[in-house]
Parts: structure tokens; sequence; C-alpha cells
């Protein structure tokens, strides 16, 4: 069961969420661009929420990869990765809006988009869950 499409889903959600942070900046201000790693070094509990809250996010779709004999649980896990991911985003948000130096030139890089990835990914892999839940219960009905 690991072929099946959602565990590509779940990969690319785990790809998104832990490698693509590494390579893409989330925001630039002052011709200095604040990647992931960077906000470890803030004093705000709420920069340092973000890094872990993509850590997490990746961690738990990678696990969510192996718990293909439960497809309940896979479903569930899905469900409660979206709604960090959706935290994070709006994180993001709030903090992009609240940045320091934001009366100077600042753009917002792709970083700040890769919620929203991985939230499609993990919306695409559910839905594969899903589908092949309802053709397990739909052979168990004709036995």
């Amino acid at each position: 069961m690991i072929q099946r499409i959602q565990t590509v889903y779940l990969l690319l959600s785990t790809i998104v969420s832990g490698g693509l942070i590494f390579i893409f900046n989330l925001w630039e201000v002052a011709e200095k661009k604040i990647f992931i790693v960077d906000l470890f070094s803030q004093e705000s509990i709420l920069y340092k929420m973000i890094p872990t809250a993509f850590f997490v996010s990746s961690i738990l779709a990678f696990v969510t990869i192996f718990l293909f004999k439960n497809r309940q649980l896979q479903f569930v896990l899905g469900r409660v990765n979206i709604l960090i991911n959706l935290f994070l985003l709006g994180l993001l948000i709030y903090l992009s809006l609240t940045v320091s130096g934001e009366t100077a030139v600042s753009e917002k890089g792709i970083g700040m988009f890769l919620p929203i990835l991985a939230i499609l990914l993990l919306v695409f892999a559910n839905k594969a869950i899903k589908k092949d839940e309802d053709l397990v219960k739909s052979v168990d009905r004709l036995r």
C-alpha cells in the first residue's frame, strides 16, 4: 500500500515543509534575506514557532506515510497536519504584516506560500485516503 497516490502527496508535502524551507526565503528586509533558520535566533517566541511548526508538519506528514494499514488514523493525522499548516499560514501572515523595518522597502519571499502548497497536497492525500477507505468499505459490504 505504500505505492498509493496518497504516499506521493504526503512525500511531496514532507519535502515542501521540511526541505524547501531552506531554499526559499520568507521575506527580505533591507537587502537581507530572512530564512527559516534565521528565525531561531530571534528573541520572540512567535518567530521560533514558525520553524518548529514547519518541522512538526514535515515529520507528521512523513509518519503518516507509514500508517497505511490504519487509514482512519492516516486521515485524522492528515487533517491535524492541515490545521498545523493553517496555523502556520496565519502566523506568517501576522508576522509579515508586523515585521520590524516594514517602513523600509521589504519583499515577501516565496517561502510565505509554502504552507498553502502543503495544505493543497495534504487535501489531495486525504481525498485519496478517503477514496481507498470507501473502496474497502464497499468490498466489505459485498461479502
